[in-house]
């Protein structure tokens, strides 16, 4: 049974366990849009992640007994699939794109052609967005080329930048600080405001990582930005 607990004064969270878990985020999602569906009055929004979902309620319109008392009966959703789209998503990896994949490979006694090998075989699954608008993280990460977070994050990564923090492998949808290790990047443009949807993956999603070189990255990146890349 999952566990219902405050988060803070105007949140409840609901707690699946907490494994990384195509079935658990399958629950955690097939709840958010059950209580989605329900229009309650008082319901700001829901929150998914791996294994947990956050209620967000207006504390003037019910108190958190009186949402919990709601959200009760619907912990019993059916869980959904969530088999989305499958995405192929093109990866230049290494050299000024990937400054970190040589660190991977031998942090884990592998050659660079192993890391890449290995990072484009899976399809992964999008499990949520966050951190960044359209910033997907996506399970199914062989741990064979797992690898710590940069001890000083850097202050300024290129959108599309593919990275590994621990076990996990995430796409940076746009220019910001971060920690992880880049291994490459990707051309496609993840969020764009433009556009609706904004972000280009969705949770249930699956994605394809495929290797292409650098003459190929460069025209997908002019034709998908509008513009050419330094």
């Amino acid at each position: 049974m999952p566990e219902l607990k405050p988060a803070g004064d105007s949140a409840l969270l609901i707690s699946f366990g907490e494994a990384i878990d195509e079935e658990i985020n399958g629950r955690v999602h097939a709840v958010a849009g059950t209580i989605e569906k329900a229009g309650f009055e008082w319901l700001v929004e829901v929150v998914p992640a791996y294994s947990s979902l956050l209620v967000v309620y207006d504390p003037l319109k019910a108190t958190y007994a009186e949402v919990e008392s709601a959200i009760k009966p619907l912990l019993s959703a059916e869980t959904e699939s969530f088999r989305g789209r499958l995405v192929e998503v093109p990866v230049v990896y290494g050299g000024q794109y990937g400054p970190d994949l040589e660190f991977v490979a031998e942090y884990n006694g592998l050659s660079v052609d192993d890391v890449i090998e290995i990072h484009s075989g899976p399809v992964y699954r999008v499990y949520f967005l966050g951190f960044l608008p359209g910033f997907a993280y996506l399970g199914g990460m062989d741990e064979r080329i797992a690898a710590p977070r940069l001890e000083k994050p850097r202050l300024k990564v290129p959108a599309g930048s593919v990275g590994i923090a621990g076990r996990q492998t995430g796409i940076y949808p746009l220019e910001s600080p971060g920690g992880w290790r880049l291994i490459g990047r990707t051309p496609l443009r993840l969020f764009n405001p433009s556009k609706e949807p904004p972000t280009l993956l969705q949770p249930g999603d699956r994605v394809k990582f495929v290797p292409i070189d650098e003459s190929e990255f460069r025209g997908l990146y002019e034709k998908e930005w509008g513009e050419g890349i330094d």
